[in-house]
C-alpha cells in the first residue's frame, strides 16, 4: 500500500509539472534544493543519535570504502569496454 502511495505522488507531481510547464518554476529549483540539504541534516541527526550505528561505524566505513572502489573500479571498466567497443566499431566503417 505504501508503495501505491508514493507512485500516486509521483504521478500527481508530474500532472502538476504538465500543467505548470508555461509558469515561471525558477524558485521551485531553490526550494527543493533547501529541502534536500535539511533532508540530509535530519539523517544525520537520525544517524548520529543511533548507537548502533555509531558503534559499528568503523567497520561499516571500511566496507562502504570498499564497496564504493569496487563500484568505481566496476564503472571505469566498463565504461572503457564501452568506448573501445565504440571506437573500433566506428573506426572501421568507410565513408
Amino acid at each position: 500500500m505504501f508503495v501505491l502511495i508514493i507512485i500516486a505522488l509521483m504521478l500527481g507531481g508530474v500532472g502538476t509539472g504538465y500543467l505548470l510547464r508555461r509558469c515561471n518554476t525558477r524558485p521551485v529549483g531553490r526550494i527543493i534544493t533547501i529541502l534536500i540539504w535539511l533532508l540530509l541534516f535530519l539523517l544525520g541527526t537520525e544517524v548520529g543519535g543511533n548507537p548502533d550505528i555509531i558503534n559499528g561505524l568503523g567497520t561499516l566505513g571500511v566496507e562502504a570504502l570498499l564497496i564504493t572502489l569496487f563500484a568505481v573500479l566496476g564503472s571505469s571498466l566498463a565504461a572503457w569496454g564501452l568506448w573501445n567497443y565504440i571506437c573500433r566499431k566506428g573506426g572501421n566503417e568507410k565513408s
